[in-house]
Protein backbone atom coordinates (compact mmCIF):
# COMPACT_ATOMS: atom_id res chain seq x y z
CA UNK A 1 0.00 0.00 0.00
CA UNK A 2 2.73 2.44 0.88
CA UNK A 3 4.68 1.71 -2.60
CA UNK A 4 1.37 2.07 -4.26
CA UNK A 5 1.36 5.48 -2.66
CA UNK A 6 4.68 6.72 -3.18
CA UNK A 7 4.20 5.77 -6.92
CA UNK A 8 1.38 7.79 -7.56
CA UNK A 9 1.61 10.86 -9.51
CA UNK A 10 -0.05 12.92 -7.00
CA UNK A 11 2.17 11.59 -4.13
CA UNK A 12 4.92 12.42 -6.02
CA UNK A 13 4.13 15.99 -6.72
CA UNK A 14 2.56 16.19 -3.27
CA UNK A 15 6.30 15.66 -1.64
CA UNK A 16 7.82 17.88 -4.14
CA UNK A 17 5.37 20.91 -3.37
CA UNK A 18 5.62 20.02 0.74
CA UNK A 19 9.59 20.34 -0.21
CA UNK A 20 9.45 23.49 -2.02
CA UNK A 21 7.61 25.09 1.03
CA UNK A 22 10.25 23.85 3.65
CA UNK A 23 13.10 25.07 1.24
CA UNK A 24 12.32 28.09 -0.21
CA UNK A 25 8.84 29.50 1.45
CA UNK A 26 10.49 28.39 5.45
CA UNK A 27 14.18 27.88 5.29
CA UNK A 28 14.92 30.71 2.93
CA UNK A 29 12.31 33.23 1.93
CA UNK A 30 10.99 34.19 5.49
CA UNK A 31 13.66 36.15 6.14
CA UNK A 32 11.98 38.52 4.22
CA UNK A 33 8.94 39.19 6.37
CA UNK A 34 11.26 38.53 9.13
CA UNK A 35 13.41 41.67 8.93
CA UNK A 36 10.92 44.39 9.53
CA UNK A 37 10.09 42.63 13.38
CA UNK A 38 13.95 42.06 13.91
CA UNK A 39 13.98 45.97 13.31
CA UNK A 40 11.53 47.11 15.39
CA UNK A 41 12.76 44.37 18.49
CA UNK A 42 16.30 44.43 18.30
CA UNK A 43 17.27 47.26 16.01
CA UNK A 44 18.63 45.00 12.55
CA UNK A 45 20.51 47.26 10.57
CA UNK A 46 19.55 47.39 6.58
CA UNK A 47 22.97 46.71 6.10
CA UNK A 48 22.85 43.77 8.55
CA UNK A 49 19.83 42.24 6.80
CA UNK A 50 22.04 42.44 3.16
CA UNK A 51 24.93 40.56 4.80
CA UNK A 52 22.76 37.90 6.79
CA UNK A 53 21.26 37.51 3.07
CA UNK A 54 24.33 37.06 1.19
CA UNK A 55 25.62 34.88 3.44
CA UNK A 56 22.67 32.86 2.53
CA UNK A 57 23.29 32.92 -0.62
CA UNK A 58 26.88 32.46 -0.32
CA UNK A 59 25.16 28.87 1.31
CA UNK A 60 23.43 28.55 -1.70
CA UNK A 61 26.58 28.76 -3.65
CA UNK A 62 28.36 25.72 -1.52
CA UNK A 63 25.04 23.60 -1.82
CA UNK A 64 25.30 24.27 -5.56
CA UNK A 65 28.68 23.35 -5.91
CA UNK A 66 27.51 19.93 -3.84
CA UNK A 67 24.85 19.19 -6.36
CA UNK A 68 27.36 19.83 -8.89
CA UNK A 69 29.62 16.94 -8.10
CA UNK A 70 26.77 14.54 -6.88
CA UNK A 71 27.04 12.68 -10.43
CA UNK A 72 25.18 9.56 -8.88
CA UNK A 73 21.48 9.22 -8.47
CA UNK A 74 21.57 7.32 -5.34
CA UNK A 75 23.87 10.47 -3.59
CA UNK A 76 21.35 12.73 -5.16
CA UNK A 77 18.47 10.74 -3.36
CA UNK A 78 20.41 10.67 -0.21
CA UNK A 79 21.54 14.83 -0.04
CA UNK A 80 17.73 15.57 -1.04
CA UNK A 81 16.97 14.09 2.32
CA UNK A 82 19.55 15.27 4.16
CA UNK A 83 19.01 18.83 3.04
CA UNK A 84 15.68 18.34 4.50
CA UNK A 85 16.24 17.85 7.90
CA UNK A 86 18.95 21.14 7.76
CA UNK A 87 16.39 23.31 6.65
CA UNK A 88 14.42 22.55 10.03
CA UNK A 89 17.47 22.86 12.11
CA UNK A 90 19.16 25.90 10.04
CA UNK A 91 15.67 28.11 10.88
CA UNK A 92 15.36 27.17 14.41
CA UNK A 93 18.71 28.38 15.34
CA UNK A 94 17.91 31.67 14.02
CA UNK A 95 15.83 32.03 17.25
CA UNK A 96 18.30 30.59 19.60
CA UNK A 97 20.41 33.60 20.23
CA UNK A 98 21.01 37.36 19.09
CA UNK A 99 24.61 36.64 17.84
CA UNK A 100 25.28 37.70 14.52
CA UNK A 101 27.77 35.10 13.52
CA UNK A 102 25.32 32.11 14.92
CA UNK A 103 23.32 34.20 12.30
CA UNK A 104 25.61 33.73 9.46
CA UNK A 105 26.17 30.09 10.37
CA UNK A 106 22.11 29.99 10.34
CA UNK A 107 21.60 31.83 7.13
CA UNK A 108 25.03 29.88 5.37
CA UNK A 109 23.43 26.33 6.32
CA UNK A 110 19.83 27.18 5.47
CA UNK A 111 21.39 28.29 1.88
CA UNK A 112 23.37 24.96 1.63
CA UNK A 113 19.95 22.96 2.46
CA UNK A 114 17.72 25.19 -0.35
CA UNK A 115 20.12 24.07 -3.19
CA UNK A 116 20.15 20.89 -2.30
CA UNK A 117 16.04 20.39 -2.16
CA UNK A 118 15.74 22.60 -4.56
CA UNK A 119 18.30 21.21 -7.15
CA UNK A 120 17.99 17.80 -6.19
CA UNK A 121 14.44 17.63 -5.35
CA UNK A 122 13.53 19.20 -8.60
CA UNK A 123 15.55 17.04 -10.88
CA UNK A 124 14.54 13.80 -8.98
CA UNK A 125 10.91 14.41 -9.60
CA UNK A 126 11.48 15.84 -13.02
CA UNK A 127 13.33 12.53 -13.76
CA UNK A 128 10.39 10.69 -12.11
CA UNK A 129 7.30 12.54 -13.96
CA UNK A 130 8.99 11.82 -17.56
CA UNK A 131 9.74 7.98 -16.52
CA UNK A 132 6.40 7.76 -15.93
CA UNK A 133 4.82 9.77 -18.74
CA UNK A 134 3.71 13.42 -16.67
CA UNK A 135 6.22 14.92 -17.64
CA UNK A 136 3.79 18.10 -18.32
CA UNK A 137 2.65 17.90 -14.75
CA UNK A 138 6.27 19.63 -13.53
CA UNK A 139 4.98 23.10 -13.27
CA UNK A 140 2.92 21.97 -10.82
CA UNK A 141 5.83 21.19 -8.32
CA UNK A 142 7.21 24.68 -9.13
CA UNK A 143 3.98 25.71 -7.11
CA UNK A 144 5.44 25.51 -3.72
CA UNK A 145 7.70 27.74 -3.98
CA UNK A 146 4.37 30.80 -4.25
CA UNK A 147 2.76 28.51 -1.68
CA UNK A 148 6.01 28.63 0.88
CA UNK A 149 6.18 32.34 0.66
CA UNK A 150 2.46 32.86 1.46
CA UNK A 151 2.95 30.11 4.22
CA UNK A 152 6.29 31.83 5.28
CA UNK A 153 4.70 34.99 5.90
CA UNK A 154 1.29 33.89 7.32
CA UNK A 155 2.90 31.83 9.86
CA UNK A 156 5.61 34.92 10.91
CA UNK A 157 2.50 37.00 11.09
CA UNK A 158 0.53 34.65 13.34
CA UNK A 159 3.37 33.56 15.55
CA UNK A 160 3.55 37.53 16.63
CA UNK A 161 0.15 38.65 16.78
CA UNK A 162 -2.32 35.11 17.48
CA UNK A 163 0.46 32.23 19.02
CA UNK A 164 0.62 32.37 22.88
CA UNK A 165 -1.03 35.57 22.37
CA UNK A 166 1.84 37.34 20.40
CA UNK A 167 5.80 35.67 20.22
CA UNK A 168 8.52 38.07 19.73
CA UNK A 169 11.25 37.41 17.12
CA UNK A 170 12.66 34.41 18.18
CA UNK A 171 8.96 32.88 18.91
CA UNK A 172 8.32 33.79 15.74
CA UNK A 173 11.88 31.76 14.32
CA UNK A 174 10.74 28.31 16.34
CA UNK A 175 7.14 28.49 14.97
CA UNK A 176 8.32 28.30 11.30
CA UNK A 177 11.12 25.82 12.23
CA UNK A 178 7.83 23.29 13.73
CA UNK A 179 6.01 23.97 10.79
CA UNK A 180 8.46 23.05 8.68
CA UNK A 181 9.44 19.94 10.17
CA UNK A 182 5.58 19.11 9.38
CA UNK A 183 6.30 19.63 5.73
CA UNK A 184 9.26 17.69 6.25
CA UNK A 185 7.56 14.72 6.79
CA UNK A 186 5.86 14.23 3.59
CA UNK A 187 8.97 15.51 1.49
CA UNK A 188 11.28 12.90 3.14
CA UNK A 189 8.94 9.74 2.83
CA UNK A 190 6.45 10.39 -0.29
CA UNK A 191 9.16 10.51 -3.05
CA UNK A 192 10.23 7.08 -3.90
CA UNK A 193 13.98 5.99 -3.95
CA UNK A 194 15.45 5.67 -6.82
CA UNK A 195 15.99 1.66 -8.12
CA UNK A 196 18.43 -0.04 -10.10
CA UNK A 197 16.69 0.74 -13.21
CA UNK A 198 16.71 4.55 -12.75
CA UNK A 199 20.34 4.12 -11.85
CA UNK A 200 21.77 2.51 -14.10
CA UNK A 201 19.49 4.25 -16.82
CA UNK A 202 21.22 7.24 -15.40
CA UNK A 203 24.75 6.13 -15.65
CA UNK A 204 24.32 4.99 -19.57
CA UNK A 205 22.91 8.45 -20.17
CA UNK A 206 24.98 10.30 -18.54
CA UNK A 207 28.00 10.80 -21.48
CA UNK A 208 25.23 11.32 -24.17
CA UNK A 209 24.86 14.95 -25.24
CA UNK A 210 24.91 14.77 -28.94
CA UNK A 211 20.86 15.57 -28.52
CA UNK A 212 21.94 18.56 -26.11
CA UNK A 213 21.58 22.41 -27.70
CA UNK A 214 25.31 24.48 -27.88
CA UNK A 215 27.73 26.02 -25.73
CA UNK A 216 26.25 29.29 -26.89
CA UNK A 217 22.44 28.57 -26.02
CA UNK A 218 23.88 27.37 -22.73
CA UNK A 219 25.65 30.37 -22.62
CA UNK A 220 22.88 33.14 -23.23
CA UNK A 221 20.04 31.24 -21.08
CA UNK A 222 22.93 31.41 -18.49
CA UNK A 223 23.60 35.25 -18.47
CA UNK A 224 19.85 35.86 -18.84
CA UNK A 225 19.52 33.82 -15.63
CA UNK A 226 22.27 35.81 -13.57
CA UNK A 227 20.31 39.06 -14.67
CA UNK A 228 17.21 37.79 -13.42
CA UNK A 229 19.38 36.78 -10.38
CA UNK A 230 20.19 40.55 -9.57
CA UNK A 231 16.43 41.27 -10.18
CA UNK A 232 14.57 39.17 -7.98
CA UNK A 233 16.91 39.05 -5.32
CA UNK A 234 16.59 43.03 -4.04
CA UNK A 235 12.30 42.04 -4.28
CA UNK A 236 13.08 38.57 -2.63
CA UNK A 237 15.48 40.26 0.38
CA UNK A 238 13.68 43.51 0.83
CA UNK A 239 9.79 43.68 -0.34
CA UNK A 240 8.81 43.91 3.02
CA UNK A 241 11.30 46.51 3.77
CA UNK A 242 10.47 48.53 0.90
CA UNK A 243 7.18 48.92 1.50
CA UNK A 244 7.85 50.02 5.18
CA UNK A 245 10.23 52.69 3.47
CA UNK A 246 7.71 54.13 1.24
CA UNK A 247 6.45 54.06 4.01
CA UNK A 248 3.36 51.98 4.06
CA UNK A 249 3.67 51.21 7.73
CA UNK A 250 3.38 47.45 9.10
CA UNK A 251 2.30 46.73 5.37
CA UNK A 252 5.26 44.93 4.40
CA UNK A 253 4.13 41.16 5.39
CA UNK A 254 0.72 41.50 3.36
CA UNK A 255 2.82 42.85 0.22
CA UNK A 256 5.37 40.01 0.67
CA UNK A 257 1.89 37.85 0.57
CA UNK A 258 0.66 39.17 -2.44
CA UNK A 259 4.16 38.09 -3.93
CA UNK A 260 3.12 34.63 -2.58
CA UNK A 261 -0.42 34.87 -3.87
CA UNK A 262 0.55 35.90 -7.30
CA UNK A 263 3.64 33.07 -7.43
CA UNK A 264 1.75 30.07 -6.23
CA UNK A 265 -0.26 29.73 -9.71
CA UNK A 266 2.44 31.03 -11.54
CA UNK A 267 3.77 28.52 -12.58
CA UNK A 268 0.47 26.42 -14.22
CA UNK A 269 -0.25 30.17 -16.06
CA UNK A 270 3.06 30.26 -17.46
CA UNK A 271 3.04 27.00 -18.78
CA UNK A 272 -0.21 27.74 -20.23
CA UNK A 273 1.14 30.80 -22.02
CA UNK A 274 4.56 28.94 -22.61
CA UNK A 275 2.19 26.25 -24.69
CA UNK A 276 0.50 28.99 -26.89
CA UNK A 277 3.94 31.15 -28.16
CA UNK A 278 7.00 29.03 -27.16
CA UNK A 279 9.06 28.55 -23.64
CA UNK A 280 11.69 31.12 -24.85
CA UNK A 281 9.20 33.68 -25.36
CA UNK A 282 7.30 33.42 -22.49
CA UNK A 283 10.36 33.68 -20.71
CA UNK A 284 11.32 36.73 -22.76
CA UNK A 285 7.84 38.23 -21.53
CA UNK A 286 8.13 37.12 -17.80
CA UNK A 287 11.41 39.82 -18.47
CA UNK A 288 9.14 42.64 -19.37
CA UNK A 289 6.66 41.89 -16.70
CA UNK A 290 9.71 42.24 -13.98
CA UNK A 291 10.79 45.24 -15.39
CA UNK A 292 8.18 46.42 -14.75
CA UNK A 293 7.16 45.79 -11.52
CA UNK A 294 10.63 47.27 -10.84
CA UNK A 295 9.40 50.61 -12.01
CA UNK A 296 6.81 50.46 -10.24
CA UNK A 297 7.97 50.44 -7.15
CA UNK A 298 9.71 53.28 -7.73
CA UNK A 299 7.42 55.77 -9.76
CA UNK A 300 4.51 55.10 -7.31
CA UNK A 301 4.29 54.90 -3.79
CA UNK A 302 0.39 54.29 -2.88
CA UNK A 303 -0.95 51.16 -1.29
CA UNK A 304 -2.27 50.27 -4.51
CA UNK A 305 0.78 50.46 -7.02
CA UNK A 306 3.35 48.54 -4.55
CA UNK A 307 0.57 45.69 -4.02
CA UNK A 308 0.21 44.93 -7.93
CA UNK A 309 4.11 45.77 -8.20
CA UNK A 310 4.14 42.90 -5.71
CA UNK A 311 1.85 40.36 -7.95
CA UNK A 312 3.89 41.35 -11.13
CA UNK A 313 7.11 40.66 -9.57
CA UNK A 314 5.29 37.20 -7.67
CA UNK A 315 4.32 36.38 -11.19
CA UNK A 316 7.32 37.10 -13.46
CA UNK A 317 9.99 35.81 -10.64
CA UNK A 318 8.34 32.26 -10.67
CA UNK A 319 7.99 32.19 -14.52
CA UNK A 320 11.58 32.94 -14.98
CA UNK A 321 12.38 30.09 -12.75
CA UNK A 322 10.16 27.47 -13.88
CA UNK A 323 10.05 28.07 -17.53
CA UNK A 324 13.83 28.29 -16.98
CA UNK A 325 14.61 25.18 -15.11
CA UNK A 326 11.36 23.32 -17.04
CA UNK A 327 13.88 23.86 -20.27
CA UNK A 328 17.04 23.03 -18.76
CA UNK A 329 15.20 19.35 -17.19
CA UNK A 330 13.80 18.10 -20.99
CA UNK A 331 16.84 19.50 -22.85
CA UNK A 332 19.53 18.06 -20.46
CA UNK A 333 17.50 14.87 -19.19
CA UNK A 334 19.67 12.69 -16.73
CA UNK A 335 22.13 15.32 -16.88
CA UNK A 336 19.76 18.23 -16.10
CA UNK A 337 20.68 18.52 -12.29
CA UNK A 338 24.35 19.22 -12.81
CA UNK A 339 23.06 21.87 -15.69
CA UNK A 340 20.80 23.30 -13.22
CA UNK A 341 23.47 23.69 -10.90
CA UNK A 342 25.91 24.98 -13.47
CA UNK A 343 22.97 27.58 -14.43
CA UNK A 344 22.32 28.81 -11.29
CA UNK A 345 25.56 29.34 -9.86
CA UNK A 346 26.15 32.61 -11.52
CA UNK A 347 22.30 33.44 -10.71
CA UNK A 348 23.82 32.70 -7.49
CA UNK A 349 26.88 35.21 -7.27
CA UNK A 350 24.11 37.80 -8.35
CA UNK A 351 22.47 36.52 -5.58
CA UNK A 352 25.02 37.22 -2.88
CA UNK A 353 26.15 40.66 -4.02
CA UNK A 354 22.94 42.17 -4.70
CA UNK A 355 20.87 42.29 -1.47
CA UNK A 356 24.57 43.00 0.41
CA UNK A 357 25.23 46.35 -2.18
CA UNK A 358 21.80 47.27 -2.02
CA UNK A 359 20.89 47.00 1.96
CA UNK A 360 24.00 49.42 1.95
CA UNK A 361 23.10 52.03 -0.83
CA UNK A 362 19.51 52.04 1.18
CA UNK A 363 20.81 52.82 4.33
CA UNK A 364 23.10 55.05 2.40
CA UNK A 365 20.55 57.13 0.49
CA UNK A 366 17.14 56.56 2.00
CA UNK A 367 15.61 54.68 -0.75
CA UNK A 368 16.03 51.49 -2.80
CA UNK A 369 15.16 53.37 -6.00
CA UNK A 370 18.78 53.38 -7.21
CA UNK A 371 19.42 49.67 -7.01
CA UNK A 372 16.03 49.37 -8.57
CA UNK A 373 16.92 51.00 -11.44
CA UNK A 374 20.19 49.21 -11.98
CA UNK A 375 19.17 45.76 -12.24
CA UNK A 376 16.18 46.80 -14.28
CA UNK A 377 18.94 48.28 -16.71
CA UNK A 378 20.62 44.17 -16.08
CA UNK A 379 17.19 42.78 -16.84
CA UNK A 380 16.78 44.53 -20.04
CA UNK A 381 20.26 43.09 -21.38
CA UNK A 382 18.73 40.02 -20.00
CA UNK A 383 16.16 40.17 -22.40
CA UNK A 384 18.04 40.74 -25.03
CA UNK A 385 20.81 37.40 -24.82
CA UNK A 386 17.27 35.83 -24.95
CA UNK A 387 16.55 37.44 -27.91
CA UNK A 388 19.32 36.10 -29.94
CA UNK A 389 19.19 33.06 -28.96
CA UNK A 390 17.52 29.99 -31.57
CA UNK A 391 15.89 27.18 -31.38
CA UNK A 392 17.83 24.18 -31.36
CA UNK A 393 18.79 20.63 -29.45
CA UNK A 394 15.49 18.55 -28.12
CA UNK A 395 12.23 19.52 -28.37
CA UNK A 396 10.19 19.86 -24.80
CA UNK A 397 8.21 16.63 -25.16
CA UNK A 398 4.88 19.03 -24.51
CA UNK A 399 5.83 21.15 -27.89
CA UNK A 400 7.29 18.02 -30.29
CA UNK A 401 4.42 19.07 -32.78
CA UNK A 402 5.33 23.22 -33.16
CA UNK A 403 9.20 22.55 -31.66
CA UNK A 404 8.52 26.68 -29.96
CA UNK A 405 10.56 25.83 -27.66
Amino acid sequence: MINIIRNSKYSVLFSGVCALILAMGIARYSFTPMIPYMQNQIGMTESLAGWLAGWNYIGYLAGLFMVWLLRDLRAQDFFYRYGLVVAVLATAIMGFHENSLIWYLSRFFSGISTALVFMLGTGLIAKWLERNGHEEDLGIHFSGLGLGIILGAVIVDFAAKQLLGGVPWQGQWFALAGFGALFAIPAFFLLPFPDKEQIEEAKQYDNRKEEEPSKKWLLMITAAYICAGFSNTINVTFTSLIAEYIPLRNQGTLMWIFVGLAAAPAPYIWEKVAHRIGFLNAIRTAFIINIASNLLMTFFTSFGSIAFSALLFGLSFMGIVSLTLKVIAYKYRYRATQVMAQLTLGYSLAQIISPIVSGVVAETTGSFNLPLYIVSAMMVFGFICLSVIKREGRALPSLRQDNRD
